[in-house]
């Protein structure tokens, strides 16, 4: 016990030292496994709301949650009906009524944490889900769909469906607050055996000049993935694109591309090119699943983060996480704890490694092998801003004015003004606030200097006797985070 302690205490002064200031911290929270099926307003808002508590104090600043499952929504829609996962009945809404999506990008906003709402764009039925809505889209037009392995899938290779899931896309984006559009890995179908996908007559008869039928197929979800992007960004340009593809590209077996690994392919069994994708800027973000463990025989961990970081590094790179697994594997070198350790370190080897999400967000907050509480105490114990997307916006807004301590009846308050701009890349939406003793230098790149991210033009100030001379320094964030020069005040606490 003495040794592990020991281990912690050392691990805690490293990690610290190496805190990064820009960094995905991201969560996903899922309905698909029924944990919020049927069990009403209250209670989901309840649940919910501890969720997003805990997930907060260990450091996360996005949660990514899924809002359309099998072509419905957890969102009020003219388009498609409510989903199941949320009331137990496709297409019944609510009651008491609310908006999920509105709720939840409110109470994410209000902790300083992005929404980004994760859609599965082909996906028409689960394997659980008996009855379908009229509105359904596999009911209105059920020659759009194929049957495969108990689900129903959007045909990739109908430029209808393209056209569908992008207005269903449009319809959120321009509806909706939120901070990022996310697709999992779910394009054309995991590879079941003894089952096929029934597109070989629309192949012949819609070739598009192709004589290979994967290429046929990776050609149709790149066409979508390109059209989605592009919809995104002309309703509104600040809204990222993620997408999170299975952990691995493609094998070495099969490409001298791939990876030292041995398992389902991207680029070959679920026909998408997520190299082509990350290289040609389809995507603002790309969250590779490597739920594996270190020393996995047919897909090791460190082996695919070290591909990934070689290969796909043209846009941010976050990596998915498996809490679960990683707390559950003991550790190669120290049998006595358990792989968080060695993978955070391998996370901080990788250069173009930008941040984790986990999978998924209630196996954090149920503090699995102590996984949460290592995060708020060591690996995410100091605030970060999102990693820099220059290639959506690069610039920074102007800095905050008029900034001033003033007494209060709700005590001692630091208020500023916001900038001023004109557009959505120079307008102010959030603020950094830092503090820092007398005679310390003013370093904003150290995150532990950081005491609050917030959307508020204001700070209550931890007034004690006056005697105490500090200095606080304001930055402002746009949109993209992108940060403003620093405005500095000294105080007396």
């Amino acid at each position: 016990m003495i040794r592990i302690i020991m281990f912690l205490s050392a691990l805690m002064l490293t990690v610290a030292s190496e805190a990064q200031k820009r960094e995905m911290r991201g969560a996903w929270i899922q309905c698909v496994n029924g944990q919020f099926q049927g069990i009403g307003t209250k209670k989901m808002q309840s649940t919910l709301t501890y969720q997003l508590d805990e997930l907060q104090k260990d450091g996360v600043n996005v949660i990514i949650f899924q809002v359309r499952p099998e072509c419905d929504a957890l969102y009020e829609s003219k388009l498609e009906p409510w989903s199941r996962f949320l009331t137990g009945q496709q297409g019944k809404a609510p009651s008491p009524y609310w908006d999920p999506l509105q709720w939840m990008i409110t109470e994410c906003h209000k902790r300083g944490m992005e929404l980004h709402a994760w859609i599965n764009p082909y996906r028409a039925k689960t394997k659980g889900t008996k009855q379908l809505d009229q509105r359904h889209i596999t009911v209105q037009k059920p020659m759009n769909c194929f049957a495969y392995d108990g689900q129903f899938i959007l045909n990739p290779g109908i430029p209808e469906n393209r056209d569908y899931i992008c207005e269903v896309v449009k319809d959120i984006v321009s509806r909706y607050d939120i901070d990022g559009l996310h697709m999992d890995d779910y394009f054309y179908p995991y590879p079941v055996k003894g089952e096929s996908i029934p597109d070989d007559e629309l192949f012949l008869d819609h070739p598009n000049g192709i004589k290979d039928q994967g290429d046929w197929r990776r050609y149709n979800v790149n066409l979508f993935i390109e059209q989605v992007y592009k919809t995104v960004h002309e309703t509104k340009p600040w809204v990222k694109v993620g997408i999170s593809p299975f952990g691995i590209y493609r094998n070495r077996s099969t490409s001298y591309v791939g990876s030292n690994t041995n398992g389902t392919q991207n680029y070959d069994d679920l026909y998408a090119d997520v190299l082509m994708w990350v290289n040609n800027g389809w995507l603002d973000y790309c969250v590779p699943q490597i739920y594996w463990e270190i020393g996995h025989k047919a897909a090791d961990y460190e082996t695919l983060i070290n591909w990934w970081n070689q290969y796909a590094n043209a846009r941010p790179l976050i990596i998915g996480e498996d809490v679960e697994r990683t707390a559950k594997a003991p550790d190669k070198k120290n049998p006595q704890i358990h792989q968080q350790a060695a993978k955070m370190a391998l996370h901080r080897q990788m250069p173009n490694v930008s941040g984790t999400v986990l999978w998924y967000a209630k196996a954090a907050v149920d503090n699995i092998g102590n996984y949460g509480s290592n995060l708020r105490n060591v690996y995410w114990k100091y605030p970060a801003l999102q990693p820099s997307m220059p290639f959506i916006d690069g610039k920074a807004p102007k800095s905050v004015r008029k900034m001033k301590p003033i007494w209060t009846e709700d005590g001692y308050i630091l208020f500023w003004t916001a900038p001023k701009g004109d557009s959505w890349e120079d307008k102010a939406v959030k603020y950094v606030v830092y503090r820092f003793r007398k005679g310390e230098k003013l370093d904003i790149s150290n995150p532990a200097k950081i005491v609050a991210i917030t959307n508020q033009p204001f700070y209550k100030l931890p007034y004690e006797r006056g005697s105490e001379k500090w200095v606080y320094a304001v930055t402002a964030l746009d949109r993209l985070q992108n940060e403003s020069k620093v405005i500095k005040k000294k105080i007396k606490l």
